[in-house]
């Protein structure tokens, strides 16, 4: 599949998600949350979005912005917010979800390999399982043309470096399985033009143990295995690779 054919396949995917999605916020009700919650969703959120650093009087973008959560939350931690989806149906979402927070996220339908903004725009820049949608030679390129010097890009992702949960994802049914037919998780491969454009790239891992709570919901359980991780992540950091998700951290010069 070329890299149109791609664009149009995840361009129709998400826009068939954003429609079934769209029937429960008729209310505006539905589309309101607040931020803690948004941030404690996964356990490599809120630790992200702190690297993000001080949002306030900054211009920031959603990359990929989805549902638009993310855009409201950097709207209300002070940034100036723009935010871009490749599907029409996600955009139109994240616009109704900033107007129902009561925050402004100017929101446009735009391709991330081909950005519709002007050359460094932005201080910071976040985004949600995006970059392994991406062909990242072209997508690096123009995130790094976006940012401003000094600027930090933030990335959530998921992760191959574990050929078990690899299997797992390819072969067992699991509950939120629910992908396009070509995405395949970002490995340590796909970062290279990357490291190609930015001087500084960082990655952290997350959920090892705890990845377990994709199929297991016991919370104490849980919360002990977050602990275990977090111990033993800091003191063999290699073991990221065995991770369900990265946190991705670019900085420009």
């Amino acid at each position: 599949m070329n890299g149109t054919e791609r664009r149009v396949s995840e361009q129709c995917f998400h826009d068939r998600q954003a429609a079934e999605r769209a029937d429960t916020f008729r209310a505006g009700a539905a589309l309101r949350f607040d931020t803690d919650t948004y941030l404690d969703h996964e356990t490599w959120v809120r630790p992200a979005f702190m690297a993000l650093g001080e949002l306030r009087g900054k211009c920031a973008l959603d990359f990929g912005c989805g549902h638009g959560m993310a855009a409201v939350a950097m709207a209300r931690a002070g940034a100036t917010v723009s935010a871009f989806d490749l599907s029409p149906g996600y955009v139109s979402e994240a616009r109704d979800r900033a107007i129902a927070n009561g925050v402004h996220v100017e929101c446009v339908t735009a391709d991330g390999e081909e950005l519709p903004f002007a050359t460094a725009t932005f201080d910071a820049v976040w985004g949600n399982a995006i970059l392994h949608h991406l062909d990242l030679a072209k997508a690096g390129q123009e995130l790094r043309r976006v940012l401003k010097p000094g600027g930090v890009a933030v990335f959530c992702e998921p992760w191959g470096g574990n050929p078990l949960l690899n299997f797992a994802r390819t072969r067992l049914p699991y509950p939120g399985k629910d992908r396009t037919k070509d995405e395949q998780p970002l490995s340590r491969r796909d970062l290279r033009p990357l490291c190609a454009v930015f001087p500084s790239v960082e990655v952290r891992g997350f959920q090892l143990l705890g990845m377990v709570r994709r199929v297991w919901r016991n919370q104490r359980a849980l919360n002990f295995l977050d602990t275990a991780d977090a111990r033993l992540l800091r003191a063999v950091p290699a073991l990221g690779n065995w991770c369900r998700y990265v946190v991705v951290v670019l900085r420009a010069e």
